[in-house]
């Protein structure tokens, strides 16, 4: 039987799961910018944001196969596999002599990731049923980048003591193992749960997925859309922040803190975002959410000083924690359960592209106008976003905040 309460332990066991799903990101995030630079000496932005193209391409394809994967086999062997695909990554790492090892374990690293982190969303989407979906989304996404932050912090803290080469990647090999034991000897398969809910499900069955999900849907169009730009700027922060903070002489552990709190507080305020979307209509939510990413990348240009970067990390952290655990319960809630991997594929496709077009257009941006005026496009990209999702969504819930109701989002 579906439900919060009555599935608690497994759903907590899958929230520990994603911990480390999302530590493995946070591992290499606030140091590999730099580490590029300072091991293998690469000089432009472009160069040095290669690796994200390679982690998004990676994830966004393995996300669309969760789909697909999904009618052959089961959440939980999905989710071991992705494991396995994580095993190499921190011991190449760890080990690499040339910077197209960091690219192949980026690779590894972003098929792993999407077959993670989307089993384990779908797994706790089968385990709760309707009631209480945002809030499970918001405990799963909080999991999930409180790990990254603190991980990145980790890491530029022994960065800072040890050096970039090896140690810093050393507690990878405990979230790999941590994670496979977890997925292959406790976690069980949520199988069941999605037949018993399909036949109770009065949602309509999607003709063509992909077309629907991508744009002609105007709920899941609209999300596909904001995902794809909220990881653009994601990704823009990954690859294009820590230059902009060592342009200004911030120290390593300086740059560590503001990687960290980012992600940190996208992950705690979705205990509270995932909530919300429960209650008020989620089209404001994400509008919101889009226009605070806008205006934190622009404090972020505007006020160079350490706390000004502090406010800025926990603004974008805020905007992004308001979008993401509602853009996955807007699928949810607009697809069929026999279509829900289908269609929760095809948006985390879009979302996850973000990282490549963030990573090349911020790049070739960078290396073209300068990191500030790059930082000015994506902010203008980002609020467009925002506005274009409250023009075109609807509200499909009775909820105590909104301004349109509709029973059909096509």
């Amino acid at each position: 039987m579906q439900g919060l309460q009555k599935n608690k332990a497994q759903f907590l066991l899958l929230v520990i799961v994603n911990a480390f799903v999302g530590a493995m990101v946070g591992m290499e995030r606030s140091i590999l910018p730099e580490f590029g630079k300072t091991v293998f000496y690469l000089s432009t932005a472009s160069a040095v944001t290669s690796f994200i193209v390679a982690f998004g391409i990676s994830k966004s394809i393995s996300n669309y196969w969760v789909g697909i994967l999904s009618a052959r086999f089961s959440r939980k062997q999905i989710l071991v596999g992705g494991w396995l695909l994580a095993a190499p990554v921190p011991f190449i790492l760890m080990y690499a002599n040339h910077w197209n090892w960091i690219i192949v374990a980026n690779v590894l690293l972003g098929l792993s990731q999407g077959l993670t982190w989307s089993t384990t969303v779908l797994m706790k989407i089968d385990l709760v049923g309707n009631k209480n979906r945002g809030l499970a989304m918001g405990i799963n996404e909080f999991a999930g980048y409180l790990s990254v932050g603190l991980a990145a912090y980790m890491s530029s803290e022994i960065a800072a003591q040890y050096g970039y080469v090896l140690y810093p990647f050393i507690p990878g090999l405990l979230f790999v193992l941590a994670g496979l034991v977890l997925s292959l000897f406790y976690v069980k398969d949520t199988g069941v749960f999605v037949q018993a809910e399909s036949k109770q499900s009065s949602i309509p069955l999607i003709k063509n997925i992909w077309s629907q999900t991508t744009w002609k849907h105007r709920n899941l169009g609209s999300v596909t859309l904001n995902g794809l730009v909220n990881n653009l700027n994601d990704g823009v922060m990954w690859g294009l922040l820590p230059l902009l903070l060592i342009q200004r002489h911030y120290s390593v552990a300086q740059i560590g803190m503001v990687a960290g709190i980012y992600p940190a507080i996208w992950g705690i305020s979705q205990l509270f975002t995932g909530k919300m979307g429960d209650w008020f209509c989620k089209k404001q939510l994400i509008t919101l959410g889009m226009l605070m990413q806008a205006l934190a990348i622009v404090s972020l240009i505007i006020f160079s000083s350490f706390s000004g970067g502090i406010v800025a990390a926990v603004l974008l952290g805020l905007g992004t924690g308001l979008v993401y655990p509602n853009f996955l319960t807007v699928v949810a809630e607009n697809a069929h359960p026999t279509q829900r991997a289908e269609v929760m594929g095809v948006f985390r496709f879009w979302r996850d592209m973000g990282y490549v077009v963030g990573a090349l257009l911020s790049g070739i941006l960078a290396d073209w106008l300068g990191l500030e005026s790059a930082l000015y496009v994506i902010a203008f990209i980002t609020a467009a976003a925002g506005l274009i999702a409250n023009a075109r969504m609807c509200c499909t819930l009775k909820v105590f905040w909104r301004s349109q109701e509709c029973t059909a989002a096509v």
